[in-house]
């Protein structure tokens, strides 16, 4: 396989990977591609390699930096801006553990506080509302006390604790 079949065989595939952790194709594949690249690209770089608009990159770049996994750098003499992506696969994770449970746990733990305060009627029905959303929140909360001590901490954490699961 040729390093160019085998680059674009990573990208697209870590762009569906990129769509069930929270984020769009295009995101994912510019991620992958900064991930890859020996160099830090420009966003005519980006376009040019994976025939994007510049809206598309200039968006989505902006997005991956909001998330942690890329930085932007200035090279000196050079009037463009250019891209980097975070290569360390640990940091990556806790990245993507930390805006995760930021876009989806959180709002689910909040509307569960919400609603468990609202005081509901002794139908059998409401009965077992309060008791399914109890049982979700308390497992939300177990998730996400998790991931909250995954994004702050260093791997070895993670190792012990994942050790200690598969035990």
């Amino acid at each position: 396989m040729e390093l160019k079949e085998a680059s674009d065989k990573f990208i697209q595939n870590w762009a569906q990977l990129g769509t069930n952790w929270g984020i769009n194709k295009t995101m994912a594949q510019i991620h992958a591609l900064l991930l890859i690249s020996t160099n830090s690209l420009s966003a005519e770089e980006i376009m040019e390699k994976l025939l994007i608009s510049r809206g598309n990159t200039n968006m989505n770049v902006r997005a991956l930096i909001d998330w942690g996994l890329v930085y932007r750098e200035y090279k000196i003499g050079e009037r463009m801006e250019f891209f980097r992506a975070e290569k360390d696969i640990n940091k990556v994770g806790r990245c993507i553990a930390r805006e995760r449970r930021k876009r989806e746990i959180e709002p689910v733990i909040n509307l569960l506080k919400e609603l468990s305060s609202e005081k509901l009627d002794n139908s059998p029905e409401a009965k077992e509302f309060t008791k399914v959303t109890k049982d979700i929140q308390e497992f939300s909360t177990t998730i996400d006390g998790f991931l909250e001590k995954f994004s702050k901490t260093d791997e070895n954490w993670f190792y012990a604790i994942l050790l200690k699961l598969m035990k």
